[in-house]
């Protein structure tokens, strides 16, 4: 998939006509749409074409939980056409964007939903809006987010990765823990597929992280409590802790271009979002959110202050750095 062009005024006329829509308006499935259901799921391509000769593939995998439909909401009424402006903005010039929806398979009803990568703002919205925004969740501060991690690592498939050795990106957004391991029996029961035994969390992690640089984004500062340390035992300063949804979309361009170099360092990157009509509390949140990763990339300080988050754990170190 990921044929076409993308066009920054449509993307910004379709979320513009549902700007003040509620999150019931604008995601109107009531349950999981048949083409985003991963029963007999094969593989998901980001591929080249004539348009796209350089393609990158990029995933979010959306909480859609009762506590995190703030982002979906956000990105379907506003940010994500702020992203891909983003994305220009660093360099970044043919991106291919796949969305999934994640639960709890637990509980819900469509904890696993899977769209298909896309360049053209209408398919990018289209996959995004027939996501179900279930709202339920299992309660127990645990979530399946290790079905995004066993997606991209089993059914995606990138012309990036294949022919030109580099990696995607997959940005997990989330407010829990996620469940120690992969379930075979939610693997067989959503997908259709035996394995033999549960995979173990840190086996996923290192399967995904093979083909995407991942990210766990954590909405705001208060949220961060109940799920920052587990997540930095898995992906140490991978995990980035937010100070608003609303940063989602600017923390994550940001991250693509930084990692590819396009961008030296985040004095830099203020001034690219400053260019880009960005108020200097959003730059501030921005950066600061980042400063743990740009650290990590050895990048200089920058005049903004650094959060107070510090690694934990270690076994990720021979993964991401």
């Amino acid at each position: 998939m990921g044929y076409g062009n993308y066009s920054s005024a449509a993307h910004a006329a379709l979320t513009a006509s549902r700007a003040h829509k509620s999150g019931l308006e604008v995601f109107a499935q009531r349950n999981c749409h048949p083409l985003m259901n991963p029963k007999g799921l094969k593989v998901r391509e980001c591929r080249d074409s004539a348009d796209h000769p350089d393609s990158l593939g990029i995933a979010f995998a959306l909480d859609v939980t009762g506590s995190m439909g703030d982002i979906p909401h956000l990105l379907a009424t506003k940010e994500l056409p702020t992203f891909m402006k983003l994305l220009t903005a660093c360099g970044v010039t043919h991106p291919q964007i796949m969305f999934m929806a994640i639960g709890d398979a637990n509980s819900d009803q469509a904890p696993l939903q899977v769209g298909q990568f896309e360049s053209t703002a209408e398919l990018m919205d289209q996959w995004l809006t027939w996501s179900f925004v279930e709202g339920h969740g299992g309660g127990t501060g645990e979530e399946s987010y290790d079905l995004a991690l066993y997606i991209a690592a089993q059914h995606t498939d990138m012309d990036n990765l294949v022919k030109r050795k580099k990696k995607g990106y997959l940005f997990m957004t989330g407010d829990e823990r996620p469940y120690p391991a992969v379930s075979r029996h939610h693997i067989d029961a959503l997908i259709g597929e035996k394995l033999d035994e549960d995979i173990p969390m840190e086996e996923v992690v290192a399967a995904a992280a093979e083909s995407y640089h991942i990210f766990f984004l954590i909405p705001d500062l208060a949220r961060r409590q109940r799920c920052e340390a587990r997540w930095r035992e898995l992906l140490g300063n991978h995990a980035i802790c937010m100070e608003s949804p609303a940063d989602t979309c600017a923390v994550s361009a940001a991250i693509v271009g930084l990692t590819e170099k396009l961008i030296p360092d985040l004095d830099a990157l203020a001034g690219i979002l400053s260019s880009n009509g960005f108020d200097g509390q959003h730059v501030g949140s921005t950066i600061r959110a980042l400063q743990d990763y740009a650290a990590l990339l050895k990048l200089p300080q920058s005049n903004y202050s650094r959060s107070t988050a510090t690694p934990v754990g270690k076994w990720w170190k021979r993964l991401f750095e």
